[in-house]
This record gives C-alpha cells, sequence and structure tokens, in this order.
C-alpha cells in the first residue's frame, strides 16, 4: 500500500495510481495528512475520507472499532432501539385508554362495574357460608348426644365437623382474596385516572389550538 503525506496532493496521488481508483485521505493523530489507495491504517481510529481522481470527495468512513467497541456500540444500538420500541409501545397504549375512556364517567363507570363484579362473587360466598354454619347447627345438635364432646364422638361425625370448619375457612379465605381483588382494581383504575387526567389535558390543549381565536376561552 502507498501512503503518501499531503504534500505530495492528490493530484500526484493520481498520477501515481493512473488516475483510476479511489483516493482515502486522512488527518492522523500526529496532524499530517495521509493519503493513500486503501484505508489508511494509521486512521483507523478516525474518520477517512474518500476521494474520486479528481479531488472531488465521494463519501466518509468512521473509525474502525476494536471488538470491545463494536460490542458496545451494538449494545448502546440494542438499549436504542428497546427504548424506542417502549416509547412507541406506551404511545399505542395511551391511545387505546384515551379512546376507551374518553371521559371520567366513563372511566368511572368501569370501575364501578368491576368492583361490583367481585362484590358479586363475594356474595355468593358469604351465601355459602351461611348454608355451612346452618348445617354446623345440626352437626351441634346431634353432638349433644355426646355431652357435647367431639372426641366422644364417631369418627364420621368427627369428619363432618373437621369438613365443616375446612369448608368455612376455605370460603373465609377466598372472600380476603376477593377483598384483596378489589384492591388492586382500585389501585389499577387510580393509577390510569392520573394517566388519564394528563392525557385529557392534551387533547383539549391540542382542540383549543385549532379553534378560531375568538371562540378559545
Amino acid at each position: 500500500m502507498v501512503v503518501l503525506a499531503a504534500s505530495v496532493g492528490v493530484t500526484v496521488f493520481a498520477q501515481t495510481t493512473g488516475g483510476a481508483g479511489e483516493v482515502y485521505t486522512c488527518i492522523d493523530k500526529n496532524g499530517k495528512k495521509l493519503t493513500s489507495d486503501r484505508l489508511i491504517p494509521e486512521c483507523n481510529d478516525r474518520e477517512q475520507r474518500v476521494l474520486d481522481a479528481t479531488g472531488a470527495e465521494r463519501r466518509r468512513i468512521g473509525p474502525s472499532l476494536t471488538e470491545h467497541e463494536r460490542s458496545a456500540q451494538e449494545a448502546q444500538r440494542r438499549k436504542q432501539a428497546q427504548e424506542k420500541a417502549r416509547v412507541l409501545a406506551e404511545r399505542r397504549a395511551e391511545r387505546v385508554l384515551i379512546t376507551r375512556y374518553p371521559d371520567q364517567a366513563a372511566h368511572q363507570a368501569e370501575r364501578e362495574q368491576a368492583l361490583a363484579q367481585v362484590d358479586e362473587v363475594i356474595a355468593v360466598a358469604r351465601k355459602r357460608i351461611t348454608d355451612l354454619r346452618t348445617d354446623r347447627k345440626a352437626l351441634d345438635e346431634e353432638l349433644q348426644f355426646y355431652s357435647g364432646a367431639l372426641y366422644k364422638a364417631p369418627v364420621k361425625l368427627q369428619r363432618q365437623f373437621a369438613d365443616s370448619d375446612h369448608a368455612i375457612e376455605e370460603q373465609e379465605r377466598f372472600i380476603a382474596a376477593q377483598q384483596q381483588e378489589k384492591q388492586r382494581i382500585n389501585e389499577r383504575f387510580d393509577a390510569e385516572l392520573a394517566k388519564l387526567r394528563v392525557l385529557w389535558a392534551q387533547q383539549r390543549a391540542a382542540q383549543e389550538t385549532l379553534l378560531p381565536p375568538a371562540a378559545r376561552n
């Protein structure tokens, strides 16, 4: 490979190479201008200009990267792509949200509907507990034949008491879980409402900009 200093010039270089092909030129780390018929190793860490035989610039080539630098650059590209995808997904979600809830009344109506559905399930569980306790009274009456001492009762009756306790506890745990679900529903709707208030305000501001000055108030 032929590398010439700046004093030789592009014209002399073109003559050296027969005036054909491309000319690579750069300023090395020492401030010297280098010219070659191919990529210049001394300038791998900096930008190189590619000229034609007349000295007109065709393109520029960025610095060559080390493996570590390429890995870091690729990681940065992936991070930027992920961030761009996240922002786009967030914007799509916001459009869906504001379309679904054009105002606070619509949002509140759906909140109440979601909570009402959970309340219906809780009501069924509470009715089940009432029925179980009614059945338990019959067991308690039967236990009186054994002086109210469960250990004196037949194994079958003891098992019925255990099953009754287990069934009631299971329903109570289910109700507690549904109460937690109601809390999660309210938290979700509260978070949505906070975001929607910002979106509604932005939407109103955008709509106002489309109104003639006299109509803005």
